[in-house]
C-alpha cells in the first residue's frame, strides 16, 4: 500500500528554496533524486566517489535551468569522522541550513553464504551503508535543526526487513539502517523539527539490481525516474507529519 496521498500531484515548486544533500548522486536512484529534486526548484548537493559521473548530473541540472548544484567528490569507503566533521564545517559557510538528505549510497558486497563471506567486504559494506551515513547524519545535524522543517531519508531494501540467504552484508547493513532511521526518528520526534524515515525502492533497474540478478532481463523493473514522486513527496513538507516509518516505493 503507497503511502502518497490519494490523487498527490507535486507543486512545480515544491522544493524552492531547499537545499539537499544526496550521497550516491552520481547515478541510479540517486541521480534522478538529485534531477528530479532540482527540477522541483531544490538546490542539491551531490555527493559520490566519481567525479565525472557528478560533473554530468551537474551539467543536466544546469542546462535545463535549475538552481547550481554543489559537488561533493567523497569516497564514503574512506571517509572518517574527522573528515565528515570538516566537511560539515565547509557546508556551513556557505549554506545556513540543510533542507533534506537523502542517504542513497550503497555498496551490495558479496553474494554468498555467510560462511563464506569476506570479512574485509564484510566491513567495508558496513562502512559504506551503515558507519558513514551515521557519520555524517551527526555531523550535519546542526544544519538540518535550522531547517523549518527538514527531512531525513534512508534508502532501505525488501532484505533490511526480512532476511534471506545469500545476502550477508548487504542485508544486515540493511537491517541496521532501519535501526538507525527509528533510533533517530525517536530521539527527534518530540523535540525538532526533522523528521526521519526509510524508503525500500522495490526492484527498480539500477546498476546495483543488474549485479544482484543478472539473469534478469533489466526491462523487468522500473527505471528509477518513473518512481521519483516518492521521494519527492518525502522531501517535501507535504509529508510533514510522517516520522519514524518503513516505507515503500512499490507494493
Amino acid at each position: 500500500m503507497t503511502f502518497l496521498p490519494d490523487q498527490w500531484t507535486p507543486q512545480s515548486d515544491a522544493l524552492a528554496g531547499k537545499t539537499i544533500l544526496i550521497t550516491g548522486a552520481g547515478d541510479g536512484i540517486g541521480k534522478a533524486a538529485a534531477l528530479t529534486f532540482a527540477r522541483h526548484g531544490a538546490e542539491v548537493l551531490l555527493l559520490g566517489r566519481t567525479e565525472a559521473k557528478l560533473d554530468a548530473v551537474y551539467d543536466t541540472i544546469v542546462a535545463e535551468g535549475g538552481v547550481e548544484p554543489g559537488i561533493i567528490p567523497t569516497d564514503l569507503a574512506q571517509v572518517g569522522h574527522d573528515h565528515l566533521i570538516a566537511l560539515a564545517g565547509e557546508l556551513a559557510t556557505s549554506i545556513h541550513k540543510l533542507d533534506g538528505l537523502l542517504h542513497n549510497a550503497s555498496l551490495l558486497g558479496d553474494r554468498k553464504p555467510l560462511a563464506q563471506t569476506s570479512a574485509a567486504l564484510w566491513h567495508q559494506v558496513m562502512q559504506v551503508n551503515v558507519n558513514s551515513a551515521f557519520m555524517l547524519t551527526q555531523a550535519l545535524l546542526p544544519m538540518l535543526e535550522q531547517a523549518p522543517l527538514a527531512s531525513v531519508v534512508f534508502t532501505s531494501s525488501g532484505v533490511g526487513r526480512k532476511g534471506r540467504a545469500f545476502w550477508g552484508g548487504y542485508a544486515v547493513s540493511k537491517f541496521a539502517t532501519e535501526g538507525l532511521m527509528q533510533v533517530l526518528a525517536d530521539e527527534l520526534g518530540e523535540i525538532s523539527n526533522i523528521r526521519v524515515n526509510s524508503l525500500n525502492p522495490g526492484a527498480i533497474n539500477t546498476a546495483m539490481r543488474r549485479t544482484a540478478y543478472p539473469a534478469e532481463p533489466p526491462t523487468t523493473n522500473p527505471d528509477p525516474e518513473t518512481l521519483m514522486h516518492h521521494w519527492l513527496f518525502l522531501m517535501s513538507d507535504d509529508s510533514k507529519g510522517i516520522n519514524g516509518q518503513a516505507l515503500s516505493a512499490q507494493s
